[in-house]
C-alpha cells in the first residue's frame, strides 16, 4: 500500500485561516429564490477553494433593497408565512404580500436560512448575513464589495 505524501493531503482550513470578505448585494428587481440561493452559497463558502464543510469559512453578506424583492408566479397572493407560538392555538400565518409590507427583512432571511445546513453551524453561518429593507445600511466600516447576482 502506497502511503500519500504529505503535499498531496486535502487542506482543512482551521478557524484562524478563514479570510472573510464583505459583500455588498442589491436585491431590487431580483427573484427570491435564485438570490436566496446565491447568498446561501457565498455564506457557505462553496466558491473558495478551501471549502471545508464542517467550518464557517464563508463571506459576510450584506443584502439592501429587501421590500424591492420579487417572486414568480402567484406566490405574492398565495404564498404564507408560518409562526407558532408554542402554546396550544399559538398558529401564526401571514401572507407575502402583507409581510413584504411590514417586515421585509424576515421574507429574505428565512429564504436564505432554508438554503442553509440545519445545524449549529447553519445558525452562525447566518448571521453573517445582514439583511436592510432599504438602500440604506451601517455598515459602510467594513467597506464591503459591491456583488452582482445574475
Amino acid at each position: 500500500m502506497q502511503l500519500l505524501n504529505k503535499e498531496h493531503k486535502t487542506p482543512s482550513l482551521k478557524t484562524a485561516e478563514v479570510q472573510k470578505q464583505w459583500l455588498l448585494v442589491d436585491a431590487a428587481g431580483k427573484t427570491l429564490g435564485r438570490l436566496a440561493s446565491e447568498v446561501a452559497s457565498r455564506l457557505r463558502g462553496k466558491h473558495k477553494a478551501t471549502f471545508t464543510p464542517n467550518q464557517d469559512c464563508g463571506d459576510n453578506v450584506i443584502i439592501i433593497n429587501a421590500s424591492k424583492v420579487q417572486v414568480t408566479g402567484r406566490k405574492s397572493e398565495q404564498k404564507i408565512y408560518y409562526h407558532h407560538s408554542r402554546y396550544p392555538g399559538g398558529m401564526k400565518a401571514i401572507a407575502f404580500h402583507k409581510l413584504i409590507q411590514e417586515n421585509p427583512e424576515r421574507i429574505v432571511t428565512e429564504a436564505v436560512k432554508g438554503m442553509l445546513p440545519k445545524s449549529k453551524l447553519g445558525d452562525v453561518m447566518l448571521k453573517n448575513c445582514r439583511v436592510f429593507a432599504n438602500d440604506k445600511h451601517n455598515l459602510q466600516a467594513q467597506k464591503p464589495v459591491k456583488w452582482e447576482i445574475r
